[in-house]
């Protein structure tokens, strides 16, 4: 079985083939910039596919992202896995960037997972070990998490960012998204749940979008 997994809920733009029988990566290709999803994104399918020497109607199952993360660069992954699944007639899946990102530290003790989330605040977890996340993903200021997460374990670009208050940050393990760790998550899971294992391809945003309607915005009708 061919799975294809992407991302780009983080500034990583991160896609790669996992060929789940043989438990291998057989290409994967990671990029990251915060303002070119949408621009890089098809290249490098295009890149990984032909790396691997395959293509993308021999992929059993799209994996995707599904944040949280903000607004713009979330959507382009998750269009682009439906448009795929629409277009093949293949399933897709959706896995929470954060386990991928937990799944990829590899600690098997309780951790937090942060990423950026901009306007000073980072999208969080807790988890009981690598593949097990406790309670849902949500988005605070680093100030108001400083007791809850001082001296626990954390990964994550957004623990980076914040370090003062993630104070147990493990520099040494993975920072950001990677498609490579969330095709093996992905594999592990249809081994073990099947599809039910998996959420909706379906934005998880836990805020409004950063752009607004202009509050004195003036409507014009048709006469």
């Amino acid at each position: 079985m061919l799975l294809l997994a992407l991302d780009t809920a983080t500034p990583a733009v991160t896609v790669a083939l996992h060929d789940a029988d043989a438990d291998r990566t057989l290409a994967a290709s990671d990029q990251n910039d915060a303002r070119r999803h949408g621009e890089l994104l098809l290249p490098a399918v295009d890149r990984v596919l032909a790396e691997a020497g395959r293509a993308l109607a021999d992929v059993s199952a799209f994996v995707v992202g599904v944040g949280p993360g903000p607004y713009t660069g979330l959507r382009v992954g998750l269009a682009t896995a439906e448009a795929f699944g629409a277009a093949l007639g293949t399933p897709v899946y959706g896995l929470c960037t954060l386990d991928g990102i937990a799944y990829a530290s590899g600690l098997d003790t309780p951790f937090v997972v942060a990423t950026d989330a901009r306007r000073k605040e980072v999208y969080w977890a807790r988890y009981a070990d690598s593949r097990t996340r406790e309670g849902e993903p949500a988005v605070d200021r680093p100030a108001d998490l400083a007791e809850q997460v001082a001296g626990v374990p954390a990964v994550g670009a957004g623990a980076v960012l914040y370090r003062d208050t993630f104070t147990g940050l493990r520099e040494e393990l993975p920072a950001d998204q990677s498609a490579t760790s969330l095709a093996r998550l992905a594999a592990e899971t249809l081994a073990a749940e099947g599809p039910a294992g998996f959420l909706p391809p379906r934005p998880l945003y836990l805020r409004r979008p950063d752009a607004q309607v202009p509050a004195n915005y003036k409507v014009v009708t048709p006469k």
